[in-house]
């Protein structure tokens, strides 16, 4: 990943496996493959997700769109995210599942779960 431009004027649309491939090279380059087991990779994450947390921490109720931040705080927001799905990206590949094809099986299985006909509105997410 060292050609940070190259990687930046790519379209948005990026593919997971595209992500797991990149990470891949990226960690097998620099000879950390031997520190990526499952369990690392899991505490790496919950790591990045308490960053992430913190943003969020004292402010309350937050707009969609984030529409009262600073294009600083946005980034920062960002950079957190990435962090997260990355380390996601990565473990899932370490654990030699298909993270694409697990997340739309999750998403068919909650329709089950969830029938449109069922819903009231509520305050929850599941």
């Amino acid at each position: 990943m060292e050609k940070s431009s190259e990687y930046a004027k790519k379209p948005n649309d990026v593919s997971l496996q595209e992500l797991r491939d990149r990470l891949a090279e990226f960690a097998e380059v620099r000879g950390w493959d031997q520190y990526h087991s499952p369990r690392n990779l899991l505490l790496a994450l919950v790591g990045e997700v308490g960053e992430l947390s913190e943003i969020f921490q004292w402010k309350g109720e937050v707009a969609r769109g984030l529409p009262n931040w600073t294009s600083d705080d946005k980034e920062h927001l960002e950079e957190e995210l990435s962090d997260v799905l990355l380390y996601l990206v990565r473990l899932a590949d370490v654990c030699g599942l298909d993270l694409g094809q697990a997340a739309l099986t999750k998403i068919v299985k909650n329709a089950r779960k969830y029938p449109v006909a069922n819903q009231q509105k509520s305050s929850t997410y599941h």
